[in-house]
């Protein structure tokens, strides 16, 4: 049966993981498009339900999919030319708890954007722990599309600051700032967590105060600064430059 009105319970329940209020209350998001769905699959996590725009061909992956009309299934997805599959998917839950190996503390990053690129570089470098404290929300629709499936492999622990400082106890917290010491010949510890501020604010007093070190990296002078994603990105691989010389 194809459903093909955009009041349907069905569409209406997929729809509103769009917003983070629905994502809270049941504990799941939604993933979209044919490679994102694939890669969540792959990655083990709780698939509750797939969804499908009448027509489509590709894999299902062993679940008997809602088979929404065009205009039905358009209105579940948050892309403005959504492909022809999504899945509503559980949200780990993980308790915060000390770092196994060097980590991230995001510390008020707003932009999802942000916070989805950060959380994609972060697994491609290695920092599979990552603590989220007052940022947009790593599961909204913009946050996983930015992440291109970073969020299906990373440990990410939504908490409060004061949480996630107790956890980070004798853990080296680096914080990026402009008035730090140039990454480029800082040496960090074995074990660390970069901390990575508010794009308008930066770190928090807290988290600033509890900083071992800080580590800018330089501009020329006609820049003030770079991207919160891309100050990251860069920082995440300096700062673990020598585990990857020999990959």
């Amino acid at each position: 049966m194809t459903i093909v009105s955009k009041n349907n319970p069905a569409v209406k329940s997929l729809a509103a993981l769009k917003e983070k209020k629905a994502r809270r209350e049941r504990g799941a998001f939604l993933v979209e498009g044919e490679k994102m769905v694939r890669e969540c699959v792959q990655s083990g996590m709780e698939i509750r339900s797939v969804a499908v725009r009448e027509g489509y061909r590709g894999d299902t992956y062993g679940f008997e999919p809602l088979v929404f009309g065009a205009d039905a299934f358009a209105a579940v997805c948050d892309e403005k030319t959504p492909q022809g599959i999504a899945a509503e998917v559980g949200i780990p839950k993980f308790a915060p708890e000390p770092p196994d190996a060097p980590c991230l503390l995001l510390d008020g990053v707003s932009d999802p954007a942000n916070v989805g690129a950060i959380v994609r570089t972060a697994v491609a470098a290695g920092y599979r722990e990552i603590y989220c404290v007052s940022c947009a929300d790593p599961y909204s629709p913009k946050s996983v599309r930015a992440s291109m499936s970073g969020v299906f492999f990373a440990k990410i622990m939504q908490t409060t600051r004061e949480e996630a400082l107790t956890v980070l106890a004798g853990v080296p917290l680096i914080a990026a700032d402009m008035s730090g010491e140039n990454a480029f010949s800082f040496a960090p510890p074995p074990l660390f967590a970069l901390c990575i501020g508010n794009e308008g604010n930066g770190l928090s007093e807290s988290v600033a105060a509890r900083a071992d070190r800080t580590v800018k990296i330089p501009m020329e002078k006609e820049t003030e600064s770079l991207n919160a994603s891309v100050s990251a990105g860069i920082l995440m691989y300096l700062l673990k430059k020598k585990s990857f010389e020999t990959k």
